[in-house]
């Protein structure tokens, strides 16, 4: 979930191993169902090569905001590159995977995959190997990423985003946490609420909710408050939960304040009012991208990003101090 281009005042923080964010140069959720982008081959830009047909696949469920801007970076770069680009997602390993066979059916020119849940992957990424159709991953599962033959990787070290967060959580004076995990199996998830323990310095508890079920989630988040008023601190790991976080901190009559991974339009407002403290930003139109166009460079000209390890997309940390400078591009929902 791994160049960070990002410009403005960012301010970041972390373990001495890490909060670099690289620059890749010159690179720059939804149930299943598929949306094209780019331009048609005669309108093509010069240069752009022949017509190809990317398709992306991830294990995104319905109503999370961050792929809706993942999806924008690619058919950015899918414009540019005219490429006919192809969107699928289902949270559960196994649909995800049969939704990459249909990709590789299809006979398109690269495949573009999340690797929440690796091991439900492992078959159907041999089996694209096997058809001779490259495959980058993005946003989850780098340690995974070449063992299943993918060529390169784009997002974050989840470890190193993880330490950035406790490191934040601490900062804002928080002693007892909760770190909300909205999709269990997932390791990227779990190595962030891993990497947070590890810097946080207070006593961080993992708790399960259901993401797909907003209900679910925010019950679950009041109980664990009205069970515990020692609660100070909460981690969610997706903006659409920091929201649904905050309403049960109002509900209850809770003290805890709240950090969050990720970045929309509504949470950029809620850091400017301080509802929530702090984001951890891993630019995820720059995972979509990137994506995108390092499969078109691969095919025509050869490129590999990377250098056999994941191109890094972030983390960054974003407080109401810097918020402002991102408002405009979260307006338009390209952060």
């Amino acid at each position: 979930m791994r160049g960070d281009v990002a410009r403005g005042p960012l301010r970041r923080r972390g373990a001495s191993r890490g909060l670099a964010v690289l620059a890749a140069a010159g690179l720059l959720a939804l149930s299943a169902c598929s949306s094209s982008g780019g331009k048609k081959s005669e309108e093509a830009p010069e240069g752009a090569g022949p017509r190809l047909k990317i398709a992306m696949v991830t294990h995104s469920g319905a109503g999370d905001t961050f792929w809706d801007i993942v999806q924008k970076g690619a058919k950015a770069a899918a414009a540019k590159d005219n490429v006919e680009f192809l969107y699928s997602a289902d949270p559960d390993g196994g649909k995800q995977a049969q939704l990459v066979q249909a990709a590789i059916d299809k006979k398109v020119d690269g495949i573009i995959v999340t690797l929440a849940k690796p091991d439900a992957m492992k078959d159907a990424l041999a089996r694209a190997t096997a058809a001779k159709i490259p495959v980058v991953s993005i946003n989850s599962g780098a340690e995974d990423s070449a063992k299943l033959g993918a060529i390169a990787h784009f997002g974050q070290d989840e470890s190193i985003a993880g330490e950035a967060a406790g490191t934040e959580l601490g900062r804002i004076g928080a002693k007892k946490a909760l770190c909300v995990i909205h999709e269990q199996g997932n390791v990227g998830l779990e190595a962030r609420c891993a990497g947070a323990k590890k810097t946080f310095g207070g006593d961080l508890e993992n708790l399960f909710v259901q993401g797909t079920n907003m209900p679910d989630v925010k019950s679950s988040i009041t109980a664990k408050l009205q069970a515990d008023k020692g609660i100070d601190g909460i981690l969610t790991l997706g903006a659409p939960f920091a929201a649904t976080a905050v309403d049960s901190v109002k509900e209850t009559g809770a003290e805890a304040k709240i950090g969050t991974f990720d970045l929309n339009k509504d949470l950029i407002a809620s850091l400017k009012e301080g509802s929530i403290e702090f984001a951890v930003d891993q630019q995820p139109y720059l995972q979509g991208y990137e994506a995108v166009d390092g499969l078109w460079l691969l095919k025509n000209n050869g490129n590999v990003l990377g250098g056999g390890r994941p191109v890094l997309t972030g983390p960054a940390i974003v407080t109401k101090e810097n918020a402002a400078g991102l408002e405009a591009f979260a307006n338009r929902g390209t952060r």
